[in-house]
């Protein structure tokens, strides 16, 4: 059961991330990013790396995705088009030549790996109990002083796409 969960959740950020690639609507990309970045989170659970499955979501998907999709959002309100990009598909048998090289070199390297694990096996426990009892006792200022500069920076870019929109 565990394997058929990893392989969904590897399938699910390598299919969100061809979307990606291949879609023209900048919305629809963030959303992509958006599935493809806890895709990659629950890839970090599988490997026990809780801390870096956490920090994935919290910086990621909630910092940098809210603020692509904030950027989305406030520059399409100025032009009249849709939100699209336009792609020229100039000098086509090159970049597929460069990509079908590339992919090669990385199934030869895929291939020629040893992914055997090699030494004793130890238990792994979760390390999120006592990083979080670090983050609300020792460090609790600069979690404090974080969290209130983003409800600031929230606030101030919610205040300049209100005005934006009064404007017009």
């Amino acid at each position: 059961m565990e394997l058929i969960a990893f392989y969904f959740f590897a399938g699910l950020a390598v299919a969100a991330a061809l979307f990606i690639l291949f879609t023209r609507n900048l919305m629809y990309a963030a959303f992509g990013l958006f599935m493809s970045l806890l895709g990659v989170a629950a890839l970090y659970v599988f490997a026990m790396a809780d801390f870096l499955a956490v920090a994935q979501i919290m910086i990621y998907v909630g910092g940098v995705l809210v603020l692509l999709v904030f950027g989305i959002m406030l520059t399409q309100a100025s032009r009249s088009g849709a939100n699209y990009v336009r792609v020229e598909n100039g000098n086509l048998p090159v970049r597929l030549t460069v990509a079908g090289v590339m992919f090669v070199l990385l199934l030869k390297v895929l291939f020629s790996a040893d992914f055997a694990l090699s030494g004793p096996v130890e238990s792994q426990k979760s390390t999120l109990k006592q990083l979080g009892m670090h983050l609300m006792t020792t460090h609790l200022l600069p979690f404090e002083i974080i969290a209130v500069l983003l409800l600031a920076v929230l606030t101030g870019t919610g205040y300049m796409a209100y005005n934006r929109i009064r404007i017009r």
